[in-house]
């Protein structure tokens, strides 16, 4: 099978966005695994490597500095809509995210911009409930300790992390 081609819509800002320049790791049913850098300049950070749990609703995404540093995990809360005939796999950003530090600390960050794409009509009642149970199910994850294992499910995953670093 070729490459499919990803994308990721965003609804505030309202934006589709190709990641025509991710790298595909790894892909089967469940989980894609790409290394990316950033689509638009960022003094923060540089690149990064994620993994995407399609049935889960999660993209976990370790995000490195420009000296290949790990800052920290992103997790976004997705929806994976995939078109088989067009070989197109498009991730809805839902909006509310966690993000993970070496410490331990655990921060939920966007929540609010649920109740505006509310108002705004951007999503429905059932997406932002969608989302409030996938971001449900991550936290459970995490407080229960078992954050660890999303990282270590993939195979090799610090060798992946490793294929990132800048020569």
């Amino acid at each position: 099978m070729d490459r499919p081609k990803l994308f990721r819509r965003r609804f505030i800002p309202d934006e589709t966005v190709e990641l025509k320049n991710d790298e595909i790791l790894m892909l089967d049913e469940d989980i894609l695994v790409t290394k990316w850098d950033v689509l638009k300049p960022r003094s923060d950070f540089t690149h990064g490597v994620s993994c995407f749990y399609m049935k889960k609703g999660w993209k976990i995404s370790r995000i490195m500095d420009a000296r290949d540093k790990w800052l920290y995990t992103y997790c976004d809360i997705i929806e994976t809509c995939k078109n088989e005939k067009d070989n197109i796999i498009l991730f809805n950003d839902l909006l509310v995210d966690v993000i993970v530090y070496d410490n331990g600390f655990v921060k939920v960050v966007d929540a609010g911009e649920i109740s505006e794409a509310l108002d705004k009509n951007l999503i429905t009642v059932d997406m932002a409930k969608k989302a409030l149970r996938i971001l449900d199910d991550l936290l459970e994850l995490i407080y229960a300790g078992r954050f660890q294992e999303l990282l270590s499910s993939i195979k090799d995953f610090d060798a992946i992390e490793r294929k990132i670093v800048r020569k």
